[in-house]
């Protein structure tokens, strides 16, 4: 590193300085931070480095990089998990559309620790121990075309027995749900069944279906159904569908009332609450229309406006200078949102009597902790001339210390205990802070 700083450094660069990068050693740092998975706002220092001047500046651009990103992604995550409600499966689908590879393993660590179910990512299974989940592909039902084609055919029983030819089974369980659903049969497609039929063979336990590949109503809801009536005759249960295209809300209530009409005219009860699932440029403004319209959706997965952050493509996160040998430093500027804030500060969060944070207090780390029930004279940010009494039921303070002496001094969570306090964190706020709509904005104080 040293010799390639020495080939891009003007020629004049005096050796005591390679020398000196040579000493440089992280143990004289020391960070402090907001835990990962907090809810953090603007102006408020997420996270403070203390160290040799040379090499805190050394730090700025990983640390952004590294924080930014990440912010960003769990950010959008917690918008889509807060549209879709606490009981809506989410999965990230979004390694194609990602930017590089090293961007869509981030989105999906960070779009879990917003609040996302799973990733179809396996790779970030496999690194992160996220829960994988997916869905057949358009290209294998595509690839079919006879049921000549399946191979093998046979499936054992659940219980047990003789091997039964599944296609053959299919067959005769799709004249009989056409019959019902009053569509001839020679509209399901043939080589939609075979893929059907194939997968099922192999993965008898976990059977879904990919509706659109043809048509839905006529070939490929049909063609579900009739594998997994089969498959329920042999003692398995189908999990599920996918949609990845259309009036995705309307479709799914016509699917259930077909799922619902086959389990009460075939007497099969589980078969009326077979999951839904649904995909295809899912946003925020497709969540809102969900739920207006009402649905019978059971699982999301959402891939392009989960990674690339349409609707705020970067989060704006600085590092900057604040203290100086003891002296607080104060960027001035025009642009008052660009100014700094002198000073090492220590963060607190005060919660009123209901349990919700009301505001976020900052002070400098010499005075005086707050405490619960004590009254305090505080100044709205930017307006300093103006005081306020708070007296906050409870009072806690944000910062812990991560790393000194070169060493990790705070037990550092796992990831799903990271996506969990970033949940609590979330449901902590009041709902009007927590509306995506005009939110009513949180205040930070001195």
């Amino acid at each position: 590193d040293v010799a390639y700083l020495r080939s891009v450094l003007p020629s004049t660069t005096d050796d005591a300085f390679f020398d000196y990068l040579a000493t440089l050693d992280a143990s004289e740092v020391t960070v402090t931070a907001i835990p990962e998975g907090s809810v953090v706002f603007p102006r408020v220092p997420f996270l403070q480095v203390k160290g040799p001047l040379l090499v805190v500046q050394l730090l700025e651009t990983t640390l952004l990089c590294l924080v930014n990103y990440a912010s960003l992604v769990a950010t959008n995550a917690a918008r889509f998990r807060l549209l879709a409600g606490p009981d809506m499966k989410l999965m990230e689908m979004g390694l194609r559309r990602a930017q590089g590879p090293d961007g869509a393993l981030s989105a999906s660590k960070y779009s879990y620790i917003g609040g996302f179910d799973c990733t179809s990512n396996i790779l970030a299974g496999k690194l992160y121990g996220i829960p994988v989940r997916g869905t057949i592909a358009h290209s294998f039902v595509m690839s079919f075309r006879c049921l000549e084609e399946v191979q093998p055919r046979d499936l054992l029983p659940r219980a047990g027995g003789d091997p039964v030819d599944l296609a053959g089974l299919a067959v005769s369980w799709l004249q009989r749900v056409c019959d019902l659903l009053q569509t001839p049969p020679s509209k399901a497609n043939q080589g939609e069944l075979a893929a059907f039929v194939s997968y099922a063979v192999t993965f008898p336990c976990d059977f879904q279906g990919l509706l659109d590949t043809y048509c839905v109503r006529r070939s490929g809801l049909p063609n579900f159904c009739a594998v997994a009536l089969a498959l329920h005759q042999l003692g398995y249960q189908a999990i599920g569908v996918r949609l990845d295209s259309g009036d995705l809300a309307q479709q799914s209530k016509e699917i259930r009332e077909v799922f619902r009409a086959c389990g009460a005219h075939f007497q099969v009860p589980w078969f009326g609450t077979i999951p839904i699932a649904v995909s295809n440029d899912i946003s925020e403004q497709s969540l809102e229309e969900f739920r207006r319209e009402g649905s019978e959706i059971d699982m999301i997965g959402i891939g392009t406006n989960l990674v690339t952050c349409p609707l705020q493509p970067s989060l704006g996160c600085v590092y900057k200078l604040v203290e100086v040998n003891g002296s607080p430093c104060l960027k001035l500027t025009e642009d008052e949102e660009k100014m700094t804030i002198p000073g090492m500060k220590a963060i607190y969060r005060l919660y009123d009597a209901a349990g919700h944070p009301f505001m976020d207090l900052m002070a400098l780390e010499e005075e005086p902790s707050p405490s619960a029930g004590q009254e305090l004279g505080i100044h709205v940010l930017g307006q300093l001339g103006e005081t306020t009494k708070v007296i906050p039921s409870t009072v806690e303070p944000l910062h812990r210390t991560y790393f000194r002496d070169g060493q990790v001094c705070e037990p550092l969570p796992s990831l799903p205990e990271v996506r969990t306090h970033a949940q609590v964190s979330l449901s902590l706020l009041s709902p009007a802070h927590r509306r995506l709509h005009e939110p009513q904005p949180y205040p930070v104080y001195v």
